[in-house]
Order: C-alpha cells, then sequence, then structure tokens
C-alpha cells in the first residue's frame, strides 16, 4: 500500500506545451524501470494552459528517495535548470498518503 507520494507542479513557457508533453512522456518511460515506484501520473491541468502536474507513488521513504536521486528525478532537475521548457522551477511537495484506495 502507498504511504508516500509526491506532486509535482509544472508551469509550461508560451508555446513549449508540445515539447513539454514529450518530456513527460520520456520521463514515463524512465519511471517505468523503477521498481519502488508503485504509480506515475502526468496530466495537464483543463483550462489552464501550459499547466502540469505529476504525481507518484510510493511503499515507503527509501522508494521515494530512490526515484528523486534516480534518472527521472535528475533530468527533471536538468531541464527545469536549464530554463528551457519551464517558466517557473517545478514545486516538489512531499505527501502522506491518508487514505488510499
Amino acid at each position: 500500500m502507498a504511504k508516500f507520494a509526491l506532486l509535482v507542479e509544472l508551469k509550461a513557457k508560451p508555446g513549449k506545451e508540445s515539447e513539454v508533453e514529450a518530456f513527460l512522456e520520456k520521463e514515463a518511460t524512465l519511471v517505468r524501470g523503477e521498481p519502488g515506484t508503485l504509480s506515475w501520473h502526468a496530466a495537464k491541468v483543463e483550462g489552464e494552459p501550459g499547466v502540469y502536474r505529476v504525481f507518484d507513488t510510493f511503499n515507503d521513504e527509501a522508494a521515494r528517495e530512490a526515484h528523486l536521486n534516480g534518472e527521472a528525478g535528475k533530468e527533471l532537475v536538468v531541464v527545469a535548470n536549464a530554463g528551457t521548457l519551464f517558466s517557473v522551477a517545478p514545486k516538489v511537495y512531499r505527501l502522506q498518503v491518508v487514505a488510499p484506495k
């Protein structure tokens, strides 16, 4: 059962939405190889152009840290710091799951 999660808020630079979506597809491919990541979803916020959210879940803190320090997490940091896709730095929320389905 998932006990830990992450919520990441992303804001694409104007005109970069398709590139952000391609980047998120690549991230999904990387995350599929992480045994400790239980679920990973990237979504576009309806009615808010260029706004995206990523939500992922983990059994324990070790799996969450492995994800953050893994290939996908490192790639997000590099892309965010490059300033080519996002208008602001991604905001990462560390969550504890209190009521799972």
